[in-house]
């Protein structure tokens, strides 16, 4: 008897041990899904919604992959593939060429503002100055936030280096 009580005792305790290991391990799964929920980068957010492939295309055209991956902190003022579409015809073939970089590189760090400007903060602003040094201007009519003539049509989206927001047109320097 005595013999069955301690295999019992030792069975219960290796199941406890083993247990509390299971729950260790859940306990680090858990945390490794919170940190690959972290919010990704301007260039992997913009990559992952399909309306931004045109914008996604030009930055890897005008080799700003890696800044708008960096650490800084950026507010993009991000235009959409109908935004793009607006341009007039062959404009943005033009731009994409190897010999135009550096146009391409000026319109689109004019959509980018230093620091992190969240919604509440842009409709406080008559004008920010943007990475490409011009400043923009921006004014809300009629309820609507405008980045010179371009309509503010979804805000805050947030990055793990900045913000986005989306806007219905290509503003240009």
């Amino acid at each position: 008897m005595r013999i069955l009580t301690a295999m019992a005792l030792t069975l219960a305790v290796s199941l406890a041990a083993y247990a509390g290991s299971c729950k260790d391990s859940a306990k680090t799964t858990a945390t490794q899904k919170v940190a690959a929920k972290k919010p990704a980068d301007i260039v992997d957010t913009a990559a992952s919604v399909d309306d931004f492939s045109t914008l996604v295309a030009a930055v890897k055209a005008a080799g700003l992959v890696e800044t708008l991956k960096g650490d800084g902190l950026f507010t993009v003022f991000a235009p959409t593939n109908e935004a793009f579409a607006k341009l007039p015809e062959g404009t943005l073939e033009s731009l994409l060429k190897p010999e135009n970089k550096k146009k391409l590189v000026s319109i689109l760090t004019y959509h980018v503002v230093p620091g992190k400007v969240m919604a509440k903060d842009v409709v406080g602003l008559s004008s920010a100055k943007t990475v490409q040094g011009s400043t923009i201007d921006i004014a809300v009519k009629d309820g609507t936030v405008m980045i010179d003539n371009a309509k503010v049509v979804k805000t805050d989206i947030e990055t793990s280096n900045g913000v986005i927001h989306v806007i219905d047109s290509v503003i240009l320097p």
